[in-house]
């Protein structure tokens, strides 16, 4: 059985939007494309070749498809040799202008079709970017792990990860590791479902009380 990995770059306030230069994504007037430049060490690129190290399929979005169609094709590089001749499938209502190798589209159905590829022998489904179709694999609880890069920056605005739909869902720390540059690598896996409880006393207060009848 396959998983669905999303790997993502994302701010402390959650924007995870052109992350890799000014002209990737300003959609929405977004100023700060490239925002992920600065933080790049010898750590983090070692965690991206060990991202890109197993075989993987990758899983986009249609924005994020023209974007990286129109880029990695054209290099001659480690991360180029590993999406080039990868399986790419594509969430789009344009399936005749998918040109990239090896592209498939998924369908009229996202959801269905993904539930059947990870059903399906074969190496794991990588997401990069693609955060309307990240919010609508977590709105159906698709996402098997979420590999985090956090940076040390508040952007204010933008596409962001999560947009309060997703299924609610407990999952577990499996691996962390802290940047020079201060971003925080976080690799979380599915851990059942929410677990809620109380620190609140045996005998709540009259006033407490109150509280609780005026908020509901």
């Amino acid at each position: 059985m396959r998983k669905i990995i999303a790997s993502t770059f994302v701010s402390l306030d959650g924007v995870m939007q052109a992350p890799g230069g000014p002209e990737e994504d300003p959609v929405g007037g977004f100023e700060f494309g490239g925002w992920t430049f600065h933080y790049f060490d010898e750590v983090a690129g070692v965690a991206m070749e060990e991202l890109f190290s197993k075989p993987f399929a990758l899983l986009l979005g249609r924005r994020t498809y023209d974007i990286f169609a129109a880029y990695w094709p054209y290099q001659k590089d480690a991360i180029g040799d590993a999406f080039n001749p990868a399986t790419k499938y594509v969430a789009t209502h344009r399936p005749d202008s998918l040109t990239w190798e090896n592209t498939q589209w998924l369908g009229e159905d996202i959801v269905a079709a993904l539930r059947r590829l990870k059903k399906e022998d074969g190496p794991d489904l990588l997401i990069q970017g693609s955060s309307e179709l990240i919010q609508t694999l977590l709105a159906n609880g698709l996402i098997d792990e979420i590999r985090l890069m956090i940076f040390p920056l508040l952007l204010g605005k933008g596409k962001r990860l999560f947009d309060g739909g997703a299924m609610p869902a407990a999952f577990k720390l499996v691996k962390s590791q802290a940047t020079t540059t201060g971003v925080i690598m976080a690799t979380y896996e599915r851990g059942g479902e929410v677990k809620v409880g109380s620190f609140a006393t045996q005998k709540p207060s009259k006033a407490e009380l109150e509280r609780r009848k005026n908020w509901k």
